[in-house]
């Protein structure tokens, strides 16, 4: 799966380790991205988001499944 935001289109970033003997190593930085059920059109779907897009508002949360309580007493 591809580690990118499906609203602003963050990817992954690349950069280097560097110790104290100043030896370097390749290294990715990836995006924290978490799965979100959020309301796309009128209708819910989930989506991997960064926590940026989160924090300012880019996403509308979709609101929690309620189960009917004739159905989850059985």
């Amino acid at each position: 799966m591809a580690m990118r935001c499906d609203v602003c289109g963050k990817g992954p970033m690349f950069g280097q380790n560097v110790s104290h003997a100043n030896n370097t190593t390749k290294r990715r930085f990836n995006p924290n991205l978490q799965n979100v059920r959020a309301l796309v059109n009128g209708g819910v779907k989930k989506l991997k988001v960064c926590t940026k897009c989160l924090k300012s508002g880019k996403v509308t949360k979709a609101p929690k499944r309620d189960i009917p309580k004739a159905v989850a007493k059985s």
